[in-house]
């Protein structure tokens, strides 16, 4: 019931961003790797917020936004391909500045939390550390190099503007699109931390999966629908998937450390997840940069990876394996 939520709600989103973007004249990168994706990053952001202000469950939020980034780079680029009858063109300008600069998204973030063991150990939490509002703020602060970016390519557009859109009533759309989220969200939530609890194990493992696909859904129907959509939209789904990344990464995340003031990080936690995110992210980026397409055979080693992700996964759950800490 949640997902569905989410789904209407992300709708509202896709809808009024889209056409406020096409008001504005933004290039067809622009929309995909800051509107689109900001927009669809809603229920990501939310669910940091909500873990971390209402449940204190800090890594939940972090295993949801781990998840729901694997789930975009594997699932998402694939199922446009395959909706595209095989076939999705890139460009070097999205390989070579949305890819790179989302892999240094993942790094950035991983550093943060290093810091956090480093200064600010917890006594007696082995690998564990506290995220500060100073140090939530790098990656912040990398974020606004990259809207900078974003800001430079729209500068150097010119795009024209669509002034038959109900500006008004586009941005109540938003405004009601961000609270069904919410609400549903914190359904997702709950529900991770009652599988945590009924089989025993972390809730950030249920997160990386409960919450990641249900928050994921909103990318998934985005990129697809851009990839359907005119000239360009191929460039747009691929930029919406690195785009909502970033913005989960170095925004979502650090969020629920703001308002909450400070957030635990387990990093023998934190490893693992971002190990898996950043061999997604190669994988992805190497099919991309063969032919600056995906096709037919690639979409399908995507999808056999995160396969092999939801494998890992599950012997995590059953106690096979044990690379991340057990509850």
């Amino acid at each position: 019931m949640s997902t569905a939520v989410v789904w209407k709600g992300s709708d509202y989103l896709d809808r009024s961003g889209e056409r406020l973007a096409h008001h504005y004249g933004m290039p067809p990168i622009v929309r995909g790797a800051v509107v689109a994706a900001v927009g669809s990053s809603a229920p990501e952001l939310s669910s940091v917020v909500l873990a971390t202000l209402l449940h204190g469950e800090f890594d939940l939020g972090v295993g949801a936004i781990v998840g729901s980034a694997v789930f975009n780079v594997l699932v998402i680029p694939s199922a446009a391909t395959l909706s595209r009858r095989g076939r999705l063109t890139a460009s070097r300008h999205l390989v070579y500045k949305e890819a790179q600069f989302y892999m240094l998204s993942v790094a950035t973030l991983l550093v943060t939390f290093a810091f956090a063991v480093i200064y600010n150990p917890v006594p007696g939490g082995g690998l564990a550390g506290t995220v500060t509002r100073p140090l939530a703020l790098l990656p912040v602060a990398l974020y606004g190099v990259y809207v900078f970016t974003q800001y430079q390519d729209l500068a150097d557009h010119d795009g024209g503007s669509d002034d038959g859109v109900a500006v008004g009533r586009r941005w109540l759309e938003l405004g009601a699109g961000v609270v069904l989220i919410v609400v549903a969200v914190e359904g997702l939530v709950r529900a991770a931390i009652g599988f945590g609890e009924m089989f025993g194990t972390p809730s950030f493992v249920w997160g990386m999966v409960v919450v990641a696909a249900g928050t994921s859904v909103p990318d998934l129907f985005v990129s697809l629908r851009a990839a359907r959509g005119d000239a360009g939209g191929d460039v747009t789904s691929v930029a919406n998937v690195l785009g909502s990344n970033t913005f989960d990464l170095l925004i979502a995340v650090p969020a629920g450390v703001l308002l909450a003031g400070t957030a635990t990080v387990d990093f023998a936690a934190a490893v693992p997840m971002m190990a898996s995110l950043t061999v997604a992210t190669l994988v992805l980026f190497t099919l991309l940069r063969t032919g600056l397409a995906l096709t037919f055979r690639e979409a399908v080693v995507l999808l056999v990876v995160y396969g092999g992700f939801l494998g890992w996964l599950v012997l995590e759950t059953v106690g096979v394996t044990g690379a991340l800490p057990s509850a």
